[in-house]
């Protein structure tokens, strides 16, 4: 084995497997992270067909309701705790020193740290189904009494409870890393109103994750005392003090699920657009708002258990309207009278924005308590639920790895193949997620492994699972396009779509350093675009400033 090199961004790594498990160069990390996410995603998603083979009719008895139980705990917590949020922060681990000029990361071997702590925790949390007694079923949530040990015995609970500890922990290093860089390391030139729109929102969400996920900590750290016998919830106060503690992270960690891929979709729409970003100080601002209401909203999630203020929570949760309508707004201004091309990217990124409208607007309804009180425990909040985090936050995650794959791996994926990827995947979402807002109106509840003959529950429920189908399908295209594009190369060049932001002036894929050369004057939030704009200028006879 040679020696270790040190980078220019002063970060030694070692060579082969061992250098990538242990580099604290922040693209190595992000991408380390970004994988491992992937692969949780795939595992999630196998769940999610088993529990939809389970209820594609009644009665079929495919699995047994102690197994859907594990299935639907599981699928959640994979999906909400090992991808969509690590995820989140994996392309601001990536990204954000890029786009703010940055040579590393602030605290790289606490960020290297983070991440094996995360991804411990998502092993520990995954071991529950080596156990006698199989995998947590309480719930991603797992409420008590329903969590502790009488009503849910077993070391695969246990080892939920304490995979989530380490997952939400490794998190927080890795959030407090990111707010760091952002804070100490923007290049000369870069103040916090010309950072780039998606360096934006991946502030607030590690903001919110610094406020949010110690309380999460706190919650399953007492809940692992209650199961050992602590009695720490014991009664119905204990219960809904249990509740506000999980929805204080409960809530804000949708919208570290969700502001990135905006950020991302808002990049991709800009740029396809050949436009800078509409509305750029409204659109700050709205993160900001967006954010601070977020931590306010908690406890609409139990406005039916009586143990809440009603009327504020209903407030706070309905003005959330105002903050994301900028972003509509924003999307909707860079769209008039841009020379959009409609790269798979744009695709992905505008199903996003439309997507996820059904799920907001399907918010509002459940943000009042007396429709609350007809919605809640329904497949309706499952509608609604799924809309916002797959129907939006996946399809901005898939906008924005085809955006920047060509920027980490120096080639194009297959415009083809991403363009059958994103209808299959449209299709089969809708396909799946709709009939849920019908089934719940019906009175399907969610959370059953059996429900019996009904007019409309069976063919809607197999309605979902045709539709879970072809989302697996989709997904099989999507890695056949990366495998494809990465062992047939169509080199991509530094910056193939007229990139605005920093990361598209240095090349692809970044080296050690990240920019070895002398990096563009930052005059807004779109400097490179700025570059070209005076170019065109002074070829126009128009000068310059």
């Amino acid at each position: 084995m040679s020696a270790a090199t040190s980078a220019p961004g002063g970060v030694r790594t070692l060579p082969g497997w061992l250098g990538a498990a242990t580099s604290a160069d922040h693209k190595r990390v992000g991408l380390n992270m970004a994988a491992a996410s992937l692969v949780f995603f795939l595992a999630g998603g196998v769940m999610a067909l088993l529990m939809r083979a389970q209820l594609a009719q009644p009665h079929t008895g495919f699995v047994s309701e102690g197994t859907y139980d594990e299935l639907f705990t599981m699928h959640g917590s994979t999906m909400i705790y090992l991808f969509v949020t690590p995820m989140a922060l994996a392309l601001a681990v990536y990204l954000v020193p890029l786009q703010i000029g940055a040579a590393q990361v602030a605290w790289p071997r606490l960020l290297l740290g983070g991440f094996w702590t995360w991804l411990s925790g998502g092993v520990v949390m995954q071991l529950g189904w080596l156990t006698e007694e199989g995998a947590g079923r309480a719930g991603w949530f797992s409420y008590v009494p329903l969590a502790n040990d009488l009503n849910t015995p077993g070391v695969g609970q246990d080892l939920w409870t304490i995979g989530v500890i380490m997952a939400a922990l490794g998190l927080f290093l890795v959030a407090a890393c990111v707010l760091a860089t952002i804070a100490t390391r923007r290049a000369p030139g870069m103040s916090v109103l010309r950072m780039p729109v998606f360096t934006w929102t991946e502030l607030v969400s590690v903001l919110m994750v610094i406020g949010a996920f110690p309380v999460l900590i706190v919650a399953m750290s007492l809940l692992y005392a209650e199961r050992l016998g602590a009695q720490v919830y014991t009664g119905f106060s204990g219960a809904i003090d249990y509740q506000d503690l999980f929805w204080f992270f409960g809530h804000p960690v949708v919208y570290v699920m969700f502001f990135p891929f905006l950020g991302a979709a808002a990049e991709v729409i800009a740029v396809n657009a050949r436009k800078r970003w509409f509305g750029y100080p409204a659109f700050v601002a709205s993160m900001l708002a967006f954010a601070a209401l977020s931590m306010s909203v908690w406890a609409h999630h139990m406005f039916t258990t009586g143990g809440v203020t009603n009327q504020y929570f209903a407030f706070t949760s309905t003005a959330l309207i105002l903050p994301a309508g900028m972003e509509y707004l924003g999307m909707l201004g860079t769209l008039i009278g841009g020379a959009i091309v409609l790269r798979s990217s744009m695709l992905f990124a505008l199903g996003f924005f439309v997507q996820f409208l059904i799920g907001g607007t399907s918010g509002i309804f459940v943000a009042s308590p007396v429709l609350d009180y007809h919605a809640e425990d329904s497949y309706i909040v499952v509608g609604h639920f799924h809309y916002t985090l797959f129907a939006g936050s996946v399809f901005g995650f898939f906008a924005g790895v085809y955006h920047w794959f060509p920027k980490v791996t120096g080639a194009r994926l297959r415009e083809s193949l991403g363009k059958v990827h994103f209808v299959l995947l449209a299709v089969g979402t809708n396909l799946t997620f709709m009939p849920m807002f019908f089934l719940g109106d019906y009175g399907m509840s969610r959370r059953i492994a059996e429900y019996p003959t009904h007019p409309s529950w069976g063919p809607l429920n197999l309605l979902e699972s045709i539709g879970a189908g072809i989302i697996a399908l989709a997904v099989a295209v999507f890695l056949v396009n990366v495998g494809l594009s990465l062992r047939r190369r169509e080199p991509a060049g530094d910056d193939p779509w007229g990139g605005h932001t920093l990361e598209w002036a240095t090349s692809s894929p970044p080296p050690p350093g990240n920019f070895p050369a002398a990096l563009p004057p930052i005059r807004s939030y779109a400097p490179l675009l700025d570059l070209r704009e005076q170019k065109r200028s002074a070829l126009a006879g128009g000068g310059g400033t």
